[in-house]
């Protein structure tokens, strides 16, 4: 299982609020909800997120085995 619960402390570590990335990144609401319900993200939206935040990807997402 994909989480992005790393995400969020990133983005309050390099001060970017979720209205910032709304804003000024134009990263879409429904992108956010899904986010935050550890949904299905496309690659393309990893990606925006790394160059906005400029970190590596472990830096927003984590992989945990089901047990």
């Amino acid at each position: 299982m994909i989480l992005y619960d790393k995400l969020w402390q990133t983005l309050k570590e390099k001060n970017i609020s979720q209205y910032k990335l709304i804003k000024t990144y134009h990263i879409s609401t429904g992108q956010l909800d899904r986010l935050r319900k550890n949904g299905n993200v496309s690659t393309y939206t990893l990606n925006q997120l790394c160059e906005i935040l400029d970190c590596d990807i472990f830096d927003i997402i984590e992989y945990k085995k089901d047990k």
